[in-house]
């Protein structure tokens, strides 16, 4: 079920120097499973992108697509919807259920905000938790990255003029902050890198901040040690960025 609160669209903003920013209008929208003591908890809050241009389908395709994979737990539903995926959801917990008398209820909670939109750069970001049984759940966090002159969603290597030049520099940032020895095996602390070699995480995005890098749960640590994050301001990595994220003046 969907429910939508046109009241709080944001505003299209504009930006100086004559020329006019791209900035997307968004509209908070959810999702839920069925309501009942059986079924399971299902939460889904994410902003959708109001209009008919390329970017706008970019985005909401894009968001659509992470959550149909996030959610998609019965084989048998090939989902292409929001709604469907959480069918899928369900659909799973249930078969489970009839079959090994499942008694602990699956829970899924999928929020998603935008964290970015300055020059030709849009980043949101979806934090989710999902569990189905165990000792605990699984969250994560992920970031759409998107190109809005082009009308399109970028892969990590898109960001960067040499990918291979910037993580030789996260490293760098990475040991400083985590304090492994530059001259030590990148796993000598504790972590769990394959191969005892430095890789990005899948999840990078732009905020505020800076260039976020984050490594979920297992990615390359224990679920104890959380998420591990590692921000790196504008300034630093400038030279590596291949896209314009300046912010308007």
């Amino acid at each position: 079920m969907k429910t939508r609160w046109l009241s709080l669209i944001l505003a299209l903003i504009i930006s100086g120097c004559g020329e006019e920013d791209p900035q997307l209008t968004f509209a908070p929208v959810s999702y839920s499973g069925e309501q009942c003591v059986q079924c399971p908890k299902i939460s889904v809050n994410i902003p959708e992108a109001l209009g008919k241009t390329k970017i706008v389908t970019a985005v909401n395709t894009a968001l659509t697509e992470e959550i149909i994979y996030l959610l998609t737990f019965d084989d048998s539903v090939e989902a292409t919807t929001i709604d469907e995926a959480i069918t899928s959801f369900n659909n799973g917990f249930l078969e489970l259920k009839n079959k090994f008398n499942e008694t602990i209820g699956w829970e899924a909670k999928i929020d998603g905000k935008v964290v970015y939109d300055e020059a030709d750069i849009l980043t949101l970001k979806l934090d989710s938790y999902i569990y189905t049984g165990g000792a605990h759940g699984y969250g994560a966090s992920t970031f759409l990255n998107f190109d809005k002159q082009k009308g399109v969603e970028l892969e990590n290597d898109e960001l960067f003029k040499n990918v291979v030049n910037f993580q030789k520099f996260a490293e760098i940032k990475f040991r400083e902050k985590e304090g492994i020895p530059k001259d030590k095996p990148i796993n000598s602390t504790g972590y769990m890198f394959e191969d005892e070699i430095f890789k990005l995480p899948e999840t990078m995005g732009f905020t505020k901040d800076g260039l976020q890098l984050i490594y979920n749960r297992y990615e390359v640590a224990s679920y104890s040690d959380g998420i591990i994050e590692l921000t790196l301001p504008y300034d630093e990595v400038d030279t590596y960025l291949a896209v314009d994220y300046r912010e308007k003046s």
